[in-house]
């Protein structure tokens, strides 16, 4: 089908749409999560730096030095990633091809037009403010 303007969309064009960006604002928010995940990792991750000074100067060597060793260069997953890297191969691969995919279902069936939904709902609600309400019925 060719592209066309948002207004002459079929209610089920419009409504598959308005799925089509709550699943991408679904992974846009699943993203912020992630960076809230490699943000609280990085603190964890500083009290743990600290803490093999503080151990260190305690005496306790050993313990400073598997903080040193073995906790602190380590990554969050099984390949021994860094919680950037997660975001990094995230935002470059998934979310990056549902944002492509977003747009083009965009632009091929609304004109690249978003929210059409919205925009109806809108168009929908300022008519009806517009007119006098119905008269109740006398039953």
């Amino acid at each position: 089908m060719e592209e066309r303007e948002s207004n002459e969309l079929s209610d089920t064009e419009r409504r598959a749409l308005h799925e089509i960006e709550l699943g991408a604002e679904w992974v846009h928010r699943a993203h912020g999560a992630l960076i809230e995940f490699h943000h609280d990792i990085g603190h964890g991750m500083d009290h743990f730096a600290r803490a093999e000074t503080l151990l260190r100067d305690a005496g306790w060597t050993e313990l400073a030095d598997a903080l040193r060793d073995e906790q602190l260069p380590r990554g969050v997953d099984g390949h021994d990633r860094w919680s950037y890297e997660v975001i990094e191969e995230f935002r470059d691969g998934f979310l990056g091809e549902i944002t492509a995919f977003e747009n083009t279902a965009h632009r091929r069936i609304a004109g690249g037009k978003r929210h059409v939904a919205e925009r109806a709902q809108k168009q929908e609600w300022s008519n009806r403010a517009h007119t006098e309400p119905d008269e109740p019925s006398s039953e």
